[in-house]
């Protein structure tokens, strides 16, 4: 934009905040009263009011689902990853452990294809 575009620009925005729109009668009361009500049912105590804030049984089972799949690489994890488990509970290092899993540290074989 050139300085006679912006300068346009602004004019049209000055002349928008001059005038703005009204809304229409009772709107802002009912937009009010639909808030509050909302609100109030938001304000659930106990179970009920952590179970809404969770957001139901979809998101707790993707919370369970996430929880078990986190515990089970945890405690077995895939061959590739170190085990932390067993590090935490015999006090071994990962390298100690095997002297062949030390990693690789050639960007995993891609700087053979760069030539």
């Amino acid at each position: 934009m050139t300085k006679p575009d912006t300068d346009m620009l602004e004019t049209l925005f000055q002349d928008a905040r001059a005038a703005p729109p009204a809304l229409p009668d009772g709107l802002l009361d009912r937009i009010m009263a639909d808030a509050l009500a909302q609100q109030s049912n938001a304000r659930s105590r106990g179970w009920r009011g952590i179970w809404q804030a969770i957001g139901g049984a979809p998101a707790f089972g993707g919370l369970v689902a996430a929880t078990a799949v986190g515990f089970w690489i945890g405690v077995a994890p895939p061959s590739t990853l170190p085990d932390i488990a067993t590090q935490i509970i015999t006090g071994a290092s990962y390298a100690a452990l095997d002297d062949t899993a030390t990693p690789d540290l050639t960007a995993f074989g891609w700087d053979i294809d760069e030539g």
